[in-house]
């Protein structure tokens, strides 16, 4: 199956996997992904991730969190788009939920939270918000 926005594809079957309280979520592997998945685990938001061979393609199998039986990604939501590209400069990185949640940006040196692009003055692509 094609699927135009690869991003928006991990986060649904992430959020997904939340609601339907599953121990696990797995998504085709990229670069991308991989860095989401990497910034997902060192916030928290989920326990961890691992790399596997399924057939004859790579995926990201992401060991999702819970506290009390609730999901601990209560939220998670894509910004900018194949149609509409969202660019922020450092000082315009928002802060989710008063500092409860994180904004993942794409820049110039990689994919990392807002706080990490505001803290090198780097602005970027804001990918998208998990709280």
């Amino acid at each position: 199956m094609v699927v135009s926005d690869q991003i928006a594809d991990m986060l649904t079957r992430i959020r997904n996997a939340g609601t339907a309280r599953h121990d696990f979520a797995t998504v085709p592997s990229s670069r991308t992904k991989l860095a989401i998945a990497r910034i997902l685990k060192e916030e928290g938001f989920v326990q961890d991730f691992e790399i596997l061979r399924d057939k004859a393609e790579r995926v990201i199998k992401i060991r999702l969190r819970y506290e009390k039986n609730q999901p601990f990604i209560s939220g998670i939501e894509r910004v900018s788009k194949p149609g509409l590209r969202i660019y922020v400069k450092h000082r315009e990185i928002p802060r989710v939920y008063g500092g409860l949640g994180i904004a993942i940006v794409s820049t110039p040196k990689g994919i990392m939270t807002g706080h990490r692009a505001y803290q090198q003055e780097m602005g970027g692509e804001l990918l998208c918000y998990v709280w």
